[in-house]
């Protein structure tokens, strides 16, 4: 069994070095065979929407939206719960596969066995 990643994200644009650097150990997770869990918190709630993504901008950095999809092909991402409603961000608004779930989700995640968890 691949050894297990939660990452949680939590600044976008705001802090672009930071969020993207989320997003780069994400991807190079799942690429690495890792089950990866990305979890959107904060300002990065606005990726879980279309169109945010490729919105965002930083040199010499894959595209977000690249390493975004990434994620969703391989791996998890889950937009938490009190972050979408505090932007009135609804399911029918995020990416196809993005699921919304809150702290106990998260926390049943980073107690399993054999898991790494990272904030950013």
């Amino acid at each position: 069994m691949a050894r297990r990643l939660v990452i949680k994200v939590t600044c976008g644009p705001e802090d672009p070095e930071r969020c993207n650097q989320a997003f780069t150990v994400a991807a190079a997770g799942v690429a690495s065979g890792a089950q990866v869990s990305l979890w959107l918190t904060g300002e990065a709630a606005w990726f879980a929407v279309p169109g945010k993504a490729e919105e965002f901008s930083l040199p010499l950095a894959t595209p977000l939206a690249t390493l975004r999809d990434t994620v969703l092909e391989l791996g998890q991402i889950t937009l938490c719960t009190q972050c979408a409603e505090r932007r009135s961000i609804t399911p029918e608004q995020v990416l196809d596969g993005v699921r919304i779930a809150g702290a106990p989700a998260f926390v049943e995640e980073v107690l399993g066995e054999d898991v790494q968890a990272l904030v950013y």
